[in-house]
This record gives structure tokens, sequence and C-alpha cells, in this order.
């Protein structure tokens, strides 16, 4: 294990960068405050790039994704934690720059558009989120020369999102995306889980649990909207959970005409802590959600 060069500027980056190695470079794009699934993240980069090549990390905490209400002042920082976590898992580079580093002109002027499919779900939730998620993607994308970059399937409609961008705007990269991990109570894994006290960690298992709910049901001669029911009413029924949304989507987030496979989303508050899940689900029962109306 050899220390991660660390690179606070793009003038940093690049000069880690320049040497060639003669393999690909694999970006993981992190807020920091990693956890294990930002470790399966950075693995999933190692196998991919093999050892010529190189995996870089980011760590910035992006403004321009928090709305003024959210938890951008709080979002939990550990930095020195999060070095030991990439020298351990044989990171090559570590770009960890500040916001005026990312931003040197201030107000950004020039961002990208996430469409339509960043105004439902997450974007309905939070507007404006995406553009600022995909903004500096494609920043960092760009800065870090990648070839490859990793998300997690946890945030999911990012997922979807990030690939769009690069098939849309012809970017030379693959995306690829990694299973959600989970810890051993079946939540995933998630930086904002640093926020919940022990009572809502306690509520926060119903989520796992809902999505397995219906992954059963699935299988069953119920359509879509039943399965959905089933999980929003579980999941309302946990005294500690405040659900926002349930979904079932197709697997690029479009709307479900079954029967075959499909995505359920979850997005709940746990006290003020929002929690995002999701799991692919084959439904084999004929069924499409009906047109116009609540869901």
């Amino acid at each position: 294990m050899t220390q991660p060069f660390l690179a606070r500027t793009r003038a940093d980056l690049a000069q880690a960068l320049s040497a060639p190695t003669g393999g690909e470079v694999a970006a993981v794009l992190t807020m920091g405050a990693l956890h294990d699934g930002h470790i399966a993240l950075m693995r999933a980069a190692r196998r991919r790039v093999g050892a010529n090549g190189r995996v870089v990390v980011t760590i910035f905490v992006n403004p321009l994704q928090f709305a003024p209400q959210e938890d951008l002042s709080r979002y939990p920082k550990s930095f020195d934690s999060d070095m030991d976590t990439c020298r351990r898992e044989d990171v090559d580079v570590v770009f960890a720059p500040s916001v005026d580093e990312i931003y040197p002109d201030g107000e950004i002027v020039v961002s990208v558009d996430p469409g339509a499919l960043g105004e439902i779900l997450e974007g309905a939730a939070r507007p404006g989120h995406f553009t600022g998620v995909l903004t500096v993607v494609l920043k960092l994308l760009n800065l870090t020369c990648a070839d490859v970059t990793l998300f997690g399937e946890k945030d999911f409609q990012q997922l979807v999102l990030v690939r769009q961008m690069v098939r849309d705007l012809d970017l030379p990269v693959e995306v690829v995306g990694v299973p959600i991990a989970r810890a051993d109570d079946g939540v995933a894994l998630s930086s904002r889980n640093a926020y919940l006290s022990d009572g809502e960690r306690s509520a926060a298992k119903a989520i796992p649990t809902a999505l397995a709910l219906a992954a059963d049901m699935a299988s069953t001669s119920v359509g879509a909207e039943a399965i959905r029911a089933a999980a929003f009413e579980y999941l309302t029924a946990e005294s500690g959970l405040s659900v926002e949304y349930v979904e079932i989507t197709d697997p690029e987030l479009r709307p479900f005409v079954g029967p075959g496979p499909a995505r359920l989303v979850v997005a709940v508050r746990a006290g003020h802590t929002r929690l995002l899940d999701n799991a692919r689900i084959d439904i084999t029962s004929a069924g499409s959600w009906p047109s116009g109306g609540d869901r």
C-alpha cells in the first residue's frame, strides 16, 4: 500500500495523470465520508483497470446540487479517514479540490440540463438537484480524463442520468453501475446514515424489507399497482418513517408497462434524514399504470 497522490488543484491533477501507464483511468466520484459502498466502487474500479491502470477518487462536496434549505453545511466530512481508506484500497490519485478550484468564476453560467428525467422522483423532490449533479460530474470526468467511471445503484436516478448524459453528449467514458452495498441489517449504505439516531436506524430496516416484499409479490399474479401499494403500506406502517414516494418504473425510469423487468424506487425520511433505496424486480403479471391521476 502506498499513499495516494493528493491533488488539490487542476494543475496537481494534470501532473499526477501526465505520466503514461498504458492503462485506463477509472474515476470514482464521491463527496467524501467514505464507507463500504465507496470501497466497493474502488475495488470494482481496480478490477476494471488492473495494475497498469489508475484509480482516481474525487472528494468534493458540490454546492451546486444542494438547495438553500438542504444539509450542505452539515454534510459529514472525514478527510483524514477518507485518505486512509484510499491508501488501503490502493487508490492512485485523490482529487480533493476547493469550491473555488471547481467553480473559479463563482456562479456558473453554463450548466447541464437533465431534461424531463431530471424532473421526476428526486428531481421533483429537489428541484435543480440534477442540474448540479450532472454539471459537476461532467467537469470531474473531463478533469480526471476518465476512461470509465463507476456509480453505485443506490442513487439509481443519478446513475441513469449520468448514462444518458454520456450518450447524449458523446463523452468518451464508460459508465458502470455497481450493486448497492448494504449493512448487515439490510439498510443501504449512505454517508447520510451517520445522521440517524438509534431509533431512526431501527426504523430504516423497514426499507429493505419492503423491497423484498415487493420482489416476492412480483413473482405472483398481481400487477405493478398492487406491488407498489403493498410496499407503500408497509413503509407507512413504520412509525419512524415518513414516505415521500414509492414508484415502479421500467429499468430506465420510464413508465412501466408489464410484464417484465422493473425498478422499484423509494424515498423516505427518518427524522430529518432522507433515505433512498431501490430494487430490480421482475413482474410476471401483465399490467401498466393508469394514464393520468394519482398513483
